[in-house]
């Protein structure tokens, strides 16, 4: 999913620069810490209703890209 540049956006007034969904205050890493704690998609939605599937799958697809990036020296 390449189409996450147009979900994730990178303002350095909101969460001082953190990648956040939208419009939102919910930061990427948000997100993926929920994930990782064992909630479903679902579970993040019902929490969180200003986010929707495609904004969870936006900021899978963003930490992908980040970790394809980064290089070992």
């Amino acid at each position: 999913m390449n189409s996450y540049k147009t979900i994730i956006k990178i303002r350095p007034d909101v969460r001082f620069g953190k990648p956040c969904v939208r419009e939102t205050r919910i930061s990427v890493y948000d997100v993926l810490s929920w994930l990782a704690s064992g909630m479903t998609q679902e579970e993040i939605t019902e929490d969180y209703p200003e986010l929707t599937a495609t904004d969870i799958q936006a900021c899978l697809a963003y930490a992908a890209d980040r970790e394809q990036r980064i290089r070992v020296a």
